[in-house]
């Protein structure tokens, strides 16, 4: 087991990080921005590095300033959570070419999920189902237009190395080709460094349905089954659960074997989650692969029974995965939902300040991940997630109520908050009926609450 890792990431995630790390009876170092020092991850950590000023770009995102904090820290691994450097093939690289170890997958894999067209072509020679798009970077608007009139508009213009929502401009005709092409393509230069653009079909009324995945070094990966993530608002999930209700048996096979397949043919190690969009007859489509721990991740661990983070350090420490995929007993069911701080009754608008007074909730089946104490403060430079409360019950239906009891307990004053959008959607009759889809949040949010 490793000696000390350095857990570079904030927030909530940071937390998780150290605590997993305690469990393991490893020191853990938390890498820092100047605007998180006193953060509960850090007062939890055995040490601490202050990594530079707020701007991600030279904190967390600085692979010189990250092997710096290891080399001054004395860390022989680094865990990145799932921020800025989580997908970095770059940071890998660097710890592969030194004695530190990466708590995730290997450079190369990180490379090839990295780069979505590259990915498109993984999942045809796994045999996954994609959506119809092209293979090849658009070289110009004119390019685009031939391939979006081949695959039938609307499309989704995506950047290559994109992430996070981030990057994706759905087009209904030529006459928003040219505008959305550059818009794409400056976006995708400025957040990931890569002007590449490709485009997909876009389809509606689909759900968000994605596969989780471990792998060893061993030659050995199983799937921890699936989560359903189709709550969603402006392709940021505020909503997730597990397993992905209202699926055939004959479809969550076929998502979880196409995931295992990806997995074997990209090379897997650690964990990584295969995403998909699944229609109302169920067929599917791969979207891409995210090679490292999801947000969402608590869901898969109430209903599987299974530590995701403890399992990614052990993993990458040379452990053997602890259990065959039949032995995977799920129970139940899991509902995840993220608090952020955001005004919905204000357009989304983001909020910070410093928490005043803080009450979480409690009860059977609740849990809840956070960063927040009374007096932090919440600051406008990063994500405004602020907790995720996780409800399990022994069926959907109790674990909807418990997350909405869940909610209605949480409590949080000095900046605001996006538990009412939360709240309506575990009232809406689609979403309690599981007939919910990516398209249905407008709805809900207009007030009809009448289901589909």
């Amino acid at each position: 087991m490793f000696r000390r890792v350095l857990v570079c990431d904030r927030g909530e995630i940071a937390v998780r990080l150290v605590r997993a790390c305690r469990t393991l009876g490893t020191h853990s170092v938390v890498a820092h921005s100047t605007a998180d020092a006193g953060t509960r991850a850090t007062l939890l950590a055995d040490d601490t590095f202050c990594l530079g000023p707020p701007d991600r770009a030279l904190s967390y995102g600085s692979v010189p300033n990250v092997l710096y904090a290891c080399a001054h820290s004395g860390a022989d691994a680094v865990h990145p959570g799932y921020g800025s450097l989580a997908e970095s093939p770059e940071l890998a690289r660097a710890c592969e070419q030194t004695e530190l170890t990466f708590i995730g997958p290997n450079s190369e894999v990180l490379a090839l999920c990295g780069d979505k067209i590259a990915a498109r072509t993984a999942m045809a020679n796994a045999d996954v189902p994609t959506l119809p798009g092209s293979d090849h970077a658009l070289r110009d608007p004119d390019d685009a237009a031939a391939e979006a009139e081949r695959v039938g508009y609307p499309v989704l213009l995506k950047a290559a190395a994109g992430g996070g929502g981030r990057g994706i401009r759905k087009v209904d005709d030529r006459s928003q080709l040219d505008e959305a092409f550059d818009e794409v393509t400056a976006t995708a230069c400025t957040a990931f460094g890569d002007e590449r653009v490709y485009l997909e079909k876009h389809v509606s009324g689909v759900r968000h349905v994605e596969i989780q995945l471990i792998s060893d070094r061993y030659g050995h990966t199983v799937h921890l089954g699936e989560r359903d993530c189709s709550i969603q608002r402006g392709n940021r999930k505020l909503i997730e659960e597990a397993p992905a209700p209202a699926l055939s048996e004959r479809t969550r096979s076929a998502l979880r074997n196409s995931g295992l397949r990806l997995a074997e043919t990209v090379g897997l190690r650690n964990v990584a989650t295969v995403e998909f969009l699944v229609d109302r007859n169920g067929t599917c489509y791969c979207t891409e692969v995210n090679p490292r721990i999801q947000v969402e991740h608590p869901v898969t661990e109430m209903w599987t029974g299974y530590d995701l983070a403890v399992s990614m350090i052990s993993e990458a420490a040379g452990s053997a995965l602890p259990f065959a995929q039949h032995e995977l007993s799920p129970s139940g069911h899991a509902v995840e939902a993220r608090i952020t701080a955001e005004s919905p009754e204000d357009g989304w608008r983001a909020s910070a300040g410093h928490i005043e007074e803080l009450r979480l909730p409690s009860g059977p089946g609740v849990r809840v991940d956070t960063w927040l104490e009374t007096g932090t403060r919440v600051s406008p430079h990063y994500d405004p997630l602020l907790a995720k409360i996780i409800a399990w019950g022994t069926d959907r239906l109790m674990a909807v109520s418990r997350l909405r009891t869940a909610l209605g307990e949480f409590s949080c004053s000095g900046v605001q908050t996006n538990v009412s959008a939360l709240e309506a959607v575990l009232d809406d009759s689609s979403f309690r009926e599981a007939a919910h889809d990516l398209d249905c949040l407008p709805r809900i949010e207009s007030g009809d609450n009448n289901g589909l």
